[in-house]
């Protein structure tokens, strides 16, 4: 008789932890409000899944006058692109916002079924079943003077996202010899009069870096009419605002700077663009102990997903190699629609094993030992729940 009791003891709790989806007070926590993150929200909103977003308010894009090459939204401001999408989503019943910062996302679900804690900087602490990083990355600036405070008013890294409003003027390139031929083949059909500043890194070891990149970079730096300044650049002065000096009517921005160095005249250019390193912008990732590969969260591209079952990663912060305002805003629909499909799957996984309620006594041992391993206490208070 206590065999049989035990048994079915072993039973109860067995199918408890087995047909159990963790209650969590969210479906899902979006990290970031930039474009990625915002469109992840609208995502799963638009489908009527419950859903957090945490906004700290950084963004890779803010020094930038205006957003490019977004669809619908050329030349918005990217506040004001923000503020509207934050509008435009606050609608939806079930969309929410916080703009505390996340300091830890910690799992906590069990089986097949995942669940996270996430903890804020208000020190609250939520629970979702997925979590979306939408955390971005950080450009790493060298420290030279008048540098950071041109950032993406007339010195930038992407030329589709500023480079037309400078279209055929005095341009320049900055960063290392290895890197110019690449800049180079972006902007030629922009640009005519380009000297690339290299600051010292024309050297046999860096002619050998951009050797590995391009066998014929010379050559080809050549064909483009390409002028290379290895002199050591000391500070870059800002002449002329074109936020202030523009013609709206053809859309032309006409910044101008003077670039020193530590010998020699300075030289005068319209704009530049830059090739200097990026980072994660969170520790989020390497907290949890996500793949990570060139500063990039690795993701499978058939639905943003994480090595960590239930996280995944979407916008500039991912390996799917593309940096920009429309691919931020795919990845984060692509992560919604596949996270929605998959937690609808452990919905209807859940329902079929208690519609059916019959399991084998095999089965019911294994999933038993499994439960009595992993937890036992609340899955006995699962089962006595159930039992009432």
């Amino acid at each position: 008789m206590r065999v049989t009791r035990f048994f079915y003891i072993l039973c109860a709790v067995a199918l408890a932890a087995a047909e159990s989806i963790p209650e969590t007070e969210y479906d899902v926590i979006v990290v970031g409000g930039g474009p990625s993150g915002l469109s992840a929200l609208s995502g799963v909103s638009r489908v009527r899944r419950t859903a957090l977003l945490f906004d700290d308010q950084q963004y890779r894009n803010a020094p930038t006058r205006n957003m490019h090459d977004v669809i619908g939204n050329d030349g918005t401001p990217p506040a004001a692109f923000r503020a509207l999408a934050r509008e435009q989503i606050s609608k939806y019943p079930t969309a929410h916002f916080s703009n505390a910062t996340v300091t830890s996302i910690t799992p906590v679900g069990h089986g097949n079924f995942s669940a996270f804690s996430v903890a804020d900087s208000d020190g609250n602490t939520h629970t979702a079943r997925k979590v979306v990083l939408g955390t971005g990355m950080k450009d790493i600036l060298p420290d030279t003077p008048g540098l950071q405070e041109a950032w993406g008013k007339g010195i930038f890294w992407c030329p589709w996202c500023d480079g037309y409003e400078h279209r055929d003027q005095p341009f320049g390139i900055l960063g290392p010899i290895s890197d110019v031929l690449g800049s180079v083949l972006e902007v030629n059909t922009q640009y005519t009069d380009i000297i690339a500043f290299v600051n010292g890194t024309l050297t046999p070891e860096g002619k050998a870096a951009a050797t590995k990149k391009h066998k014929d970079w010379e050559e080809q730096l050549q064909a483009w009419n390409i002028k290379l300044d290895n002199r050591t650049v000391t500070r870059i002065e800002r002449l002329q605002d074109g936020e202030t000096h523009q013609n709206k009517t053809a859309d032309l921005q006409f910044d101008k700077f003077l670039i020193h160095f530590t010998e020699g005249d300075p030289v005068e250019r319209n704009a530049f663009i830059t090739n200097f390193p990026a980072v994660q912008r969170s520790t989020l990732p390497e907290q949890m102990h996500l793949n990570v590969t060139d500063d990039k969260i690795v993701v499978n591209f058939n639905g943003m997903r994480t090595n960590m079952t239930g996280v995944f990663a979407v916008g500039d912060a991912n390996s799917d190699g593309s940096t920009n305002v429309p691919h931020a805003m795919f990845s984060g629909k692509r992560a919604a629609v596949y996270l929605h499909v998959e937690m609808s799957n452990e919905e209807s996984t859940s329902k079929v094993a208690r519609r059916d309620g019959v399991l084998t006594r095999r089965r019911l041992e294994k999933e038993a030992v499994r439960a009595i391993g992993a937890n036992l206490e609340p899955q006995w208070e699962q089962a006595k729940r159930k039992s009432v």
